[in-house]
């Protein structure tokens, strides 16, 4: 049975703490139909009753949490039935953070971890991170939640499921600093360390990528422009490429020393170029910028 439109199916999963709830109420205020905890097993007869609803049910979210190999299985098997038999786009988006913020969250929240409740949280996570390896890379859509307020995680999903029948890939650039950690939800990551630092410029120093002195000193050099002629190239090869997979996200990440200069100026310099080629929204955003500014 064909359906008048496209139902949407959007799994979420990932790390316990790592804000599944909040992604799944926030998927409930925009109308989506919400289960938590369903069995991956039951996803074809679900998706069986979408289809028999005749676009009553467009729009459903589904809460799964992996506990074991037996649950990954399903899924996978799952997962290709409604590919082989139903008129039903799915997405799955998981969502993600540091060991060390979720043990932080597991200490302010004083819950136990579901696969450590009698040891320490991080035993549970290390468990759980390993089990979801795999179904992290089958992930469309990959969140990292570590240095975000839940108000910002629901900011995200609302932005990204609102207008659905646009199909819109949402291209994220960030700036970061390599000394802070690489931003875990990057799909892209370039590392423009090589190019000559402001941050040994008496003047410079205290000011951010985005000050037009700073900016204009990353861009004059040589080897900054020969960097961003082939860089820029290979993302307009990318983005179409991404696009025709039915990619929903990409994150790309912009890496210097501390995040401060030269990540922030090229990411500046590519979303203005990005945004002026693509018809995708693009978004820029400076990671570690402010840290430590004098």
């Amino acid at each position: 049975m064909e359906t008048t439109s496209m139902a949407k199916l959007v799994i979420i999963t990932g790390m316990s703490g790592a804000g599944k709830t909040i992604a799944v109420q926030s998927l409930e205020d925009l109308g989506f139909f919400c289960v938590d905890n369903l069995p991956p097993v039951l996803i074809p007869k679900f998706a069986e009753l979408i289809e028999q609803s005749n676009g009553k049910i467009g729009k459903v979210a589904l809460v799964i949490d992996l506990r074991g190999r037996e649950f990954f299985t399903a899924l996978s098997e799952s997962l290709n039935y409604i590919k082989d038999h139903f008129t039903i786009d799915y997405e799955i988006v998981f969502l993600d953070a540091t060991d060390a913020v979720l043990v932080q969250r597991y200490k302010e929240s004083r819950r136990r971890h579901p696969l450590a409740p009698d040891g320490m949280p991080l035993t549970g996570i290390q468990l759980e991170r390993k089990l979801l390896e795999d179904l992290k890379g089958w992930a469309t859509q990959v969140l990292d939640t570590s240095n975000i307020k839940p108000a910002q995680l629901k900011e995200r999903i609302v932005a990204r499921f609102t207008n659905l029948d646009q199909q819109t890939l949402s291209i994220n650039v960030t700036s970061f600093g390599f000394k802070y950690g690489i931003p875990i939800d990057a799909d892209l990551i370039f590392d423009v360390r090589f190019l000559p630092n402001p941050h040994y410029v008496e003047a410079l120093r205290p000011h951010t990528g985005q000050d037009t002195d700073v900016y204009d000193y990353v861009m004059k050099w040589p080897e900054t422009q020969a960097f961003l002629t082939k860089l820029v190239d290979m993302l307009q090869f990318l983005m179409p490429q991404y696009r025709k997979e039915g990619k929903s996200q990409v994150v790309i990440g912009i890496g210097c020393t501390g995040g401060k200069h030269r990540s922030v100026a090229i990411a500046e310099y590519l979303g203005r170029i990005i945004g002026a080629s693509e018809t995708e929204a693009v978004r820029v955003s400076h990671r570690d910028a402010e840290r430590d500014r004098h």
